[in-house]
């Protein structure tokens, strides 16, 4: 299997767990939307607040987020400054993009590194929060180190294009732009 069959294979592997995350995220978001109506409808109707909700909001938001980490590189919608870049030639612009590829690469690579430490510990010293849940912290924390992994993944899908030349997919040839 040659070199640029075997990217391909990787991309859509990598597409499919991207849009599985993405899904997952949007669900999450709904699950968020309806606990907070909820929560409005107990404190507002029945004057009955619950207690769980922020956390669980708070929780779901937060892996919602890190999930969609992914989503938003794979799709091209992540924040960009064209200040300097937008000038520069398309060989040099290319180069540039690998090098920022690489760098963004190494720095999550820290991250998820680090978010498994903190992870580690919150598993092993049974670390629960400090509210009325005394939710196990590890399993909200263990979103940074998945977002960080499906990203890093994307990072360098990118970069493997990059190098090998090879067309990005129709949504990342769209600049900001999600379908």
């Amino acid at each position: 299997m040659k070199s640029k069959d075997m990217v391909l294979l990787y991309d859509r592997i990598l597409g499919r767990v991207t849009r599985f995350a993405a899904v997952l995220a949007g669900c999450l978001l709904l699950f968020t939307a309806l606990i907070i109506c909820y929560e409005i409808v107990m404190r507002d109707v029945f004057h009955s607040p619950t207690e769980w909700v922020l956390e669980a909001a708070t929780y779901a938001v937060i892996i919602a987020g890190f999930l969609g980490l992914a989503v938003a590189f794979r799709g091209n919608a992540h924040v960009r400054v064209d200040i300097f870049a937008g000038r520069f030639a398309p060989e040099t612009k290319r180069r540039l993009d690998m090098a920022l590829n690489l760098i963004s690469f190494l720095l999550f690579l820290i991250f998820m590194t680090e978010s498994m430490d903190l992870v580690t510990a919150s598993y092993v010293y049974h670390k629960l929060s400090p509210s009325i849940l005394r939710f196990p912290l590890f399993i909200p924390q263990f979103a940074l180190v998945l977002g960080s992994f499906l990203l890093l993944g994307e990072i360098a899908r990118r970069f493997l294009f990059e190098l090998l030349r090879l067309p990005l997919g129709s949504e990342e040839n769209q600049e900001g732009k999600v379908r």
